[in-house]
């Protein structure tokens, strides 16, 4: 008799909500033990991805303590670019004191011209005249047998791709903001006020004026169907219809506008109509 209560024995069980003052049952569930612990472990992933969404897709992570923001990473390229230039002012009065104290002592004052020729003379005593005079006439060579087919005279005529173009490097310094190509067709470059902008290529200036959102701004229009433009610069140093070429200087990096929020250049190229890439073909 026990042996047969065991075997019909049920591991069914039932939750059920009922109304306290009609005893009507309101709602019934049914389960089992596997059922129940499934239910939990669902339940339990549901809420971590739903939570791991919020923090990781939504503005809810700013408020995490220690992330960083948008104005922290600008903050951190700052503190950055000031701690480089305090290492070349160190160096500098490094040498003013090395100097006063060589004064001092009645010893002549150590020159930065010195430095450098005395680089400059080890590296001359340790190369290989003979080595660099045998590549000075290959070289000379090769460019003479181009210059006999036209070969560069052709190059300078032939409407190159972006891909097989020579970009200039516009400005030496951080890219606080990638280019994104639907909410940010164009790279940001953190650097020091003041720093030189240069062309990224051969062109003609096409608009060089002042705007109440882009502050100081340039175009420059180039072969196969290129524009550069550079805005929020301190100053512009060429005006509309004048020729640049690859390097030249165009403008100091600045401030200006109303959407600036901070010294950077804003740097957009495009190709055939269509916003690019910039990393894609220039190394910062």
């Amino acid at each position: 008799m026990s042996k047969s209560n065991k075997e019909h024995k049920t591991s069914n069980f039932r939750l059920a909500i009922i109304d306290d003052m009609s005893h009507k049952q309101l709602v019934t569930l049914h389960f089992t033990k596997t059922s129940f612990f499934v239910a939990i472990v669902t339940l339990l992933v549901t809420f971590t991805a739903a939570i791991f969404s919020i923090i990781a897709f939504t503005p809810v992570r700013t408020f995490i303590p220690g992330y960083p923001d948008e104005r922290s990473k600008r903050a951190a390229i700052q503190n950055a670019i000031t701690i480089d230039s305090l290492e070349t002012v160190m160096y500098k009065w490094g040498l003013y004191s090395e100097n006063l104290k060589r004064v001092m002592e009645g010893m002549d004052p150590v020159k930065i011209d010195s430095l450098v020729n005395a680089g400059m003379k080890s590296l001359s005593e340790d190369a290989d005249f003979a080595q660099i005079q045998r590549t000075d006439s290959i070289l000379r060579e090769k460019v003479k047998e181009e210059e006999q087919f036209g070969i560069s005279a052709d190059r300078e005529k032939r409407n190159l791709p972006i891909e097989g173009r020579h970009f200039f490097c516009p400005l030496k310094g951080v890219i606080s903001q990638a280019y994104i190509p639907a909410s940010h067709p164009f790279i940001d470059i953190t650097a020091p006020a003041g720093s030189v902008v240069k062309a990224t290529l051969d062109g003609t200036v096409i608009s060089a004026e002042w705007n109440n959102d882009s502050g100081y701004t340039m175009q420059i229009q180039h072969e196969g169907d290129i524009i550069s433009v550079y805005k929020h610069n301190e100053k512009l140093l060429k005006k509309s219809g004048d020729k640049v070429t690859a390097g030249s200087p165009i403008a100091l990096v600045g401030d200006t506008g109303d959407l600036s929020t901070g010294t950077h250049l804003h740097f957009e190229l495009w190709h055939k109509g269509e916003a690019v890439d910039p990393a894609k073909y220039i190394n910062f």
